[in-house]
């Protein structure tokens, strides 16, 4: 492996040099580096301070001449043998093995040249896990900020670009790009330099296994200068130099899309989700939302998401003619107006109803998720093809490596469900309450979502009436779980269970199965996709019966009966075999990763329409962000 030289840019922030410097120092065990440290005019005895130092060489540059040419400075000193990493003064080293880790990031694959990592701010909230550029705004975005810190994207992974408050250049990247972009005086000068290097091939990587403690903008803040007045400049040079070549090469494929962004609902979520997968793959969609009469939901979508990346989409109106994909209930496939018209859709029983029939026959094609919708269909007379387009789960936030909180010497069964008959609750906790005795070390968490008004969930579970003495089970109604947060939630249990009649997909199975739960759910339905014995503890099916006869989406159609006895049994078994159980979620969590995932749906979706050769043309970039910048 070859040396490194770390260069560390100050101006001023004497405070933050220190501890960037002690931390620096005695957290690196790292053989063969070195420090260099540029100073760019400071005045408040950082200089001093740095002179007293015997272990850098120190750079005066004497004045502030900005983030770009103040590191070129101390880059020309670094010997041709070493590679560099540059660290800003602000950050906190408090890994031991930090140094190692970027190294061997960087050499596992000969075409990756600059390799970042996770940011991490003093009160615990993440910064930054990689970034990207929408290409409306020039607006660039940190993936992750603002979320707390769950060890989520804890895997190296290829992104658009780096901070450079922390990056790891390779000798033969420096070499073949040439230093930072002086144009630059602060800001944009990183994006700028891992695009230049992505031109040469390439690749950018976020370590996900190396995490930093980042003060951000201290420089601007210690030193008075107006943040936003440096951005911006920075932001009209970097549009100059990249606008032609990124509206030209961003976007290979078009797609509009109806649907729901940001709704109480799995549609929006999901929804929201291929999105995101699909323009990471160069697939711009257009948007419409899906709302109108015959839709459940009665109002509007709100006017923003959290995302920034789905508030662009959404801005985006949909284009007419080309493919349209409708991807909601059945009931909605009307609102498509495209060229070449797909229904996605997907429901729980063996039927569906007449008019979702009549509307997926007006399609081109039909999309569902699983092959038991397949199945149940085409029994239900549509006769438009119909293809399997999986739905999946993000492994940046559903995995092993999630922090949990687990109970302490209890073992914790957890189920998240809404409440109602298709999840068939009073059957899961008959069962667990009379296989478990009170004084035994185990308890039944429920995540439960109420969303009925005339539903009196205490009259509902007292009228179960469970054993006083029998298995506890805790109960958490309507608690809001911010979604990237949901994988603490299965990290703290030992093992989901759900008692479902029938799943369109079974979200809540997969996303356990991702984080390694072992899992007991229900034999039937379309989690049998990606649930077999082999992964998970499927409970057997007594009997298919009517489904509820209050909802028109249901009338006609059956759905299963979960045993009650095997249920016990199973719940039993994984209680007392757990190192077996832990095993079995383990295998589960690697095979979701592999095959289930919203990457894979992405990809099944550009590859079935790739065969159609249906794909309209791009809208021009170009023209969006110019009105954009130029207001």
């Amino acid at each position: 492996m070859k040396p490194i030289s770390i260069i560390i840019l100050t101006w001023n922030g004497l405070r933050y040099t220190k501890r960037c410097l002690e931390t620096l120092h005695a957290n690196t065990k790292c053989s063969n580096f070195d420090v260099i440290v540029a100073d760019n005019g400071s005045t408040d005895g950082t200089l001093e301070y740095l002179r007293s130092i015997p272990w850098i060489t120190l750079v005066e540059n004497g004045s502030n001449l900005g983030f770009a040419k103040g590191n070129n400075q101390a880059l020309r000193l670094v010997p041709p043998d070493r590679d560099v990493l540059l660290l800003n003064n602000d950050t906190e080293v408090h890994q031991q093995d930090w140094l190692d880790r970027l190294r061997l990031t960087a050499y596992r694959r000969p075409d990756i040249g600059l390799v970042g990592c996770r940011l991490r701010r003093e009160n615990g909230m993440l910064q930054h896990a990689g970034a990207y550029m929408p290409l409306e705004t020039y607006w660039g975005q940190q993936i992750g900020g603002g979320e707390r810190d769950i060890n989520q994207f804890s895997a190296d992974r290829e992104v658009d670009s780096v901070v450079f408050a922390c990056v790891y250049v390779k000798r033969v990247v420096l070499e073949k790009v040439g230093l930072l972009n002086e144009q630059f005086f602060s800001y944009f000068e990183d994006t700028d330099y891992c695009f230049r290097a992505r031109e040469f091939g390439y690749s950018i990587v976020c370590c996900g296994s190396v995490t930093l403690t980042h003060h951000e903008n201290v420089s601007t803040m210690v030193n008075g200068v107006s943040h936003s007045g440096l951005f911006l400049d920075s932001q009209v040079t970097f549009k100059k130099n990249w606008h032609e070549k990124l509206a030209s090469k961003r976007y290979t494929r078009q797609l509009g899309w109806h649907s729901l962004f940001d709704f109480p609902s799995g549609y929006a979520i999901s929804s929201q989700k291929i999105a995101l997968a699909l323009d990471r793959r160069s697939v711009e969609l257009t948007y419409r939302y899906l709302y109108g009469p015959g839709t459940i939901f009665p109002i509007p979508e709100p006017p923003m998401s959290t995302d920034y990346m789905i508030n662009i989409i959404r801005g985006r109106a949909l284009v007419a003619g080309g493919i349209q994909v409708v991807y909601g209930q059945g009931d909605r496939l009307d609102a498509n107006y495209g060229r070449y018209k797909i229904g996605f859709t997907m429901l729980e029983t063996t039927r569906i109803p007449i008019e979702w029939v009549r509307q997926a026959n007006k399609m081109a094609e039909v999309w569902v998720p699983s092959t038991f919708n397949v199945k149940t269909f085409q029994e239900s007379g549509v006769k438009r093809p119909i293809h399997v387009i999986p739905l999946g789960v993000d492994p940046d936030y559903f995995n092993p490596e999630i922090v949990g909180y687990p109970l302490p010497d209890v073992f914790s069964f957890l189920s998240v469900f809404e409440w109602g008959e298709r999840k068939a609750p009073e059957l899961m906790l008959k069962a667990f309450n009379d296989e478990f005795r009170e004084s035994e070390p185990v308890v039944l968490i429920c995540k439960v979502l109420n969303s009925d008004p005339g539903v009196n969930l205490s009259n509902q579970i007292e009228g179960l009436r469970l054993r006083r003495l029998g298995g506890r089970i805790v109960f958490s109604v309507n608690e809001v779980v911010p979604t990237h947060q949901l994988g603490v939630l299965y990290r703290s249990a030992d093992c989901f269970v759900s008692a479902t009649r029938g799943e369109g997909w079974g979200m809540p199975i997969l996303e356990a199965m991702a984080c390694g739960l072992p899992v007991i759910a229900t034999n039937w339905s379309a989690q049998c996709d990606f649930m077999r014995k082999d992964n998970a503890y499927p409970i057997e099916v007594e009997k298919l019966i009517p489904a509820e006869a209050k909802c028109p989406y249901y009338r006609g159609s059956e759905w299963a009966h979960p045993s009650y006895e095997h249920l016990r049994k199973q719940m039993r078994y994984v209680f007392e075999h757990r190192d077996e159980a832990r095993a079995t979620g383990l295998r589960a969590a690697s095979e979701v990763h592999a095959r289930w995932t919203w990457g894979h749906s992405a990809e099944k979706i550009i590859a079935r329409l790739d065969a159609l050769g249906e794909w309209g043309p791009t809208i021009s970039a170009a023209v969006r962000s110019q009105d954009v910048l130029s207001q």
